[in-house]
């Protein structure tokens, strides 16, 4: 405005900016690596590139061709379908305006359904805003269950099994993959969150807060409103969660989405040599899929009908 601003009122001022030195002498630490943290570069399948470039890179490669084909990639663990940038949205080298406004540009120009599968991608960022509202105007659901019916629900208290699952060795080849995904990446699988997550609720029956707090320790896109909103919405606790009777099987699911094993044999190496289509369904006798690996912890149907009546009870 030029001169202008002087005849404002003194308030209204605009603030003078000065530049700011550094004090001589102060030295910076080298950036953490791998083995900072008591890692091997071997136990690391793949940490995806840092920083505000390398996002807009992700940014724009999603932008260009995988947003088209998002509907129909984005279950499957095994290909490269989804975005990949929560954990830049996560810790701000992206504004999620600039991805929205970034989608819409696309859209107008997609037909058919390449145009409905950005529209898919757009919910899921609805999906993300809306869960910072439900921790915003209810912050209780960092304590207790959103769904005040189901506060009294009587979990199961297991050390062991809790270990099993945290380290991917359930006997249930999809979730361990997932669970193993995790530890060594520091990422995990949209369709694998809600696989693992309810394997832990519906089928250990021990109480959302465990993954919760899990998955926040390793994740390096772990954000506190959609971490619990997707672990109350897998427990059939939380805001428009799924239905307490709605228990997916973990059998059905790695045949589903992984139906040639590519992504359990990936992550969980004992199970390389298993024709695919033994590692969807339970093996005979309860017995191990392969030697070196778990047999399966439970048996799902009985593991269901007592989720179910825990549900059913619930005071």
């Amino acid at each position: 405005y030029g001169k202008a601003w002087r005849k404002l009122p003194k308030e209204l001022e605009p603030v003078v900016v000065r530049k700011l030195n550094t004090p001589h002498g102060i030295r910076s630490l080298a950036l953490p690596s791998v083995e900072s943290w008591g890692l091997k570069r071997s136990d690391v399948a793949h940490i995806i590139e840092p920083g505000e470039q390398a996002a807009r890179k992700r940014m724009s490669a999603f932008l260009d061709g995988p947003v088209f084909e998002y509907a129909d990639q984005r279950d499957q663990p095994a290909a490269a379908g989804t975005s990949r940038l929560s954990q830049d949205l996560r810790w701000g080298l992206l504004s999620v305006r600039e991805l929205y406004a970034g989608c819409e540009e696309v859209r107008e120009t997609a037909h058919g359904n390449r145009r409905k599968s950005v529209e898919t991608y757009l919910t899921e960022l609805a999906w993300r805003e809306f869960y910072m509202q439900v921790l915003f105007h209810f912050p209780k659901v960092l304590e207790t269950e959103f769904n005040e019916k189901y506060c009294g629900l009587e979990w199961r208290e297991s050390a062991q099994d809790l270990e099993a699952w945290q380290e991917g060795r359930t006997g249930f080849p999809i979730v361990d993959a997932g669970m193993r995904q995790l530890r060594g990446t520091g990422f995990i699988h949209n369709r694998l969150r809600m696989i693992v997550a309810m394997f832990l609720t519906k089928d250990l029956r021990l109480c959302w807060m465990n993954g919760e707090s899990h998955f926040m320790q390793h994740l390096t896109d772990g954000e506190i409103a959609n971490n619990n909103g997707g672990w109350q919405w897998s427990a059939g606790t939380g805001a428009d969660a799924a239905s307490y009777f709605r228990i997916q099987n973990p059998w059905t699911q790695g045949k589903r989405f992984d139906p040639a094993g590519e992504f359990i044999q990936h992550y969980v190496p004992e199970l390389r040599d298993v024709p695919a289509g033994q590692l969807h369904a339970p093996p005979e006798n309860g017995k191990a899929l392969a030697a070196g690996y778990e047999p399966p912890m439970l048996d799902h149907a009985e593991a269901r009908a007592a989720t179910l009546q825990m549900f059913k009870t619930a005071k």
